[in-house]
């Protein structure tokens, strides 16, 4: 392990703070070309535990030392992790702890995120300000882990910085052009492009793809699968690739591929839970502002929202100072359900009501079906039957499960799809919910084809289950999108059915034809992160 030094700060004023974010050289065995650069600053934060979300990750990395990360309190150990965005040589790291500071602490390294390796640790920590210099690690994840706390309290920083030099400094030298670029399988709706990688002096970072000459999303492997297409017609697509530093290479030469007939009544949906933090664009941490560009690019006929819209309380002033800027430009076509966070304003659903107006409920409840296409939509309020997170189930839940018995027995439609708040499977932070259990159930009885979720703030995307939740093709595909722009939650272990698990905030596009559908998760730099095979509907 090499040697470091702590350089011990005061509590920094203000102007002290501005003059720390300066680069400083650090000098090591080697040299390096560049001078060491700030790499930490705006980057994506994940955390073992946050108190609340008005304490979330990305305080500490955001420029201000007034706001702060926190975790919850009285246990260890805790940790924050830095995605630096690319692979680097890290010289420095400088940690301004709140009062609840660690007395032991390691700071580690990665290359994938899951797999550390510790670069120095910290005995004798006393809060203040930690200064480690003289580091030499290599890797794009840096996670600082408190092992023991320094009070009863959790851990606490107002900021961590990471300096050094990423390994794309100074480089001007595109990838090369992929190659081998074919169609795979090809529906009425869908193409599957795969291709040779290409390769870089330094690191390919993703590619682009291209059909009939426009940009339309970006892979992060050699393989896409092109959705929400039009049948019996003819696309052409070329790939380019990216590199860490930015170059990009020419595009590949193209091929056709032409959809089979058949594809009739296809649309196209966005769905996303779990969205607005008290933040703006103006923070580059504040991710729905994110998610929502996603959604403009899809431009659905329709956006389904999977509850807990806004945070924390959900009031009317919060939905209009944040989720309005962002989500609120495709209020005129969303079809929300609220989530547990809409009961904790007074009265109850209070924000959700009024903001929504008429699409909050549209037939008198806040439970309702809607159709498009071939397809019939219900809309639940599961908060009606939660008896934890705060939320006290209402006299309703009786009335709504009679309801939506009702309305699946009077469906005329060929394919169904069902989304309410609290996921009846889930490997994220609440996991599986037993109080939904009428709901997915009488759902799984009627064959309803999708069922989508909120509340856990990740992804996954199961099998078709059954009622007990083991794989059945004759049950519905779950997707849990608790991805819109809400502070994400540590995952647990994958269940058996888990088809894709992701810490990560996306938007869930929907491709529907009046007898299909297919799902895939688009990321907030627009790559697709998952992409589901294309089921058939039951009916």
């Amino acid at each position: 392990m090499p040697s470091t030094r702590l350089r011990k700060l005061g509590r920094l004023s203000p102007v002290i703070a501005v003059g720390l974010l300066i680069p400083t050289a650090i000098a090591v065995a080697a040299a390096p070309r560049f001078a060491d650069v700030l790499l930490s600053q705006g980057k994506p934060v994940a955390t073992s535990t946050v108190e609340s979300s008005s304490y979330a990750g990305s305080k500490a990395v955001d420029g201000s030392t007034t706001t702060r990360w926190a975790s919850v309190e009285g246990a260890d150990p805790q940790w924050l992790r830095i995605d630096l965005g690319q692979a680097a040589t890290i010289h420095r790291v400088l940690l301004n702890w709140e009062a609840a500071y660690a007395k032991q602490y390691r700071i580690e390294i990665s290359d994938d995120g899951t797999n550390f390796t510790t670069v120095t640790t910290v005995d004798n920590g006393d809060g203040a300000t930690d200064d480690l210099t003289s580091l030499n690690a290599h890797g794009r994840y840096v996670r600082v882990v408190g092992v023991t706390r320094g009070t009863s309290y959790g851990y606490s920083l107002w900021e961590a910085q990471v300096y050094g030099i990423t390994d794309a400094a100074g480089d001007t030298q595109p990838p090369t052009t992929p190659t081998g670029l074919q169609t795979g399988a090809v529906t009425a709706t869908s193409v599957d492009l795969t291709w040779q990688p290409a390769t870089d002096n330094v690191a390919v970072a993703g590619y682009d793809i291209l059909r009939d000459g426009k940009v339309v999303a970006s892979s992060d492997g050699p393989a896409y699968t092109d959705i929400g297409l039009a049948g019996n017609t003819t696309y052409s697509y070329t790939v380019r690739s990216r590199d860490t530093a930015g170059n990009i290479s020419p595009e590949s030469t193209a091929v056709t591929a032409q959809t089979k007939t058949g594809g009739s009544g296809s649309f196209t949906l966005a769905a996303a839970g779990d969205i607005a933090e008290q933040c703006t664009s103006s923070d580059s941490n504040c991710a729905h502002p994110k998610t929502a560009k996603q959604v403009t690019a899809m431009n659905p006929a329709a956006v389904i929202t999977m509850g807990d819209n806004q945070y924390d309380d959900a009031h009317l002033s919060d939905y209009k100072n944040y989720y309005d800027k962002t989500w609120g430009k495709f209020k005129s076509i969303t079809r929300p359900v609220p989530g547990n966070h809409d009961t904790y304003d007074s009265p109850k659903y209070n924000g959700y009501d009024k903001y929504f107006g008429t699409a909050a409920k549209p037939n008198g409840q806040r439970y309702y079906s809607w159709e498009m296409g071939n397809w019939h939509f219900i809309a639940l309020d599961s908060t009606e039957f939660m008896t934890h997170d705060f939320a006290s189930g209402d006299a309703g839940g009786a009335d709504q499960l009679a309801w939506l018995k009702d309305d699946l027995a009077h469906n005329t439609k060929g394919c169904v799809a069902a989304y309410y708040h609290h996921p009846r499977w889930s490997s994220g932070d609440h996991g599986d919910n037993k109080d939904s259990i009428a709901l997915w159930n009488a759902l799984v009885d009627a064959k309803a084809d999708l069922v989508l979720n909120g509340h856990d703030h990740d992804y996954e995307r199961f099998v078709p289950q059954d009622a007990s939740g083991k794989a059945s093709s004759a049950g519905p595909v779950e997707i849990v999108g608790g991805s819109g722009g809400a502070d994400l939650y540590p995952l647990s272990a994958k269940h058996a059915t888990t088809a894709k698990l992701l810490k990560t905030y996306g938007v869930l596009k929907l491709s529907m034809t009046d007898s299909t559908f297919q799902t895939q998760l688009i990321g907030v730099d627009g790559k697709t992160l998952d992409s589901s095979p294309t089921y058939t509907c039951h009916k």
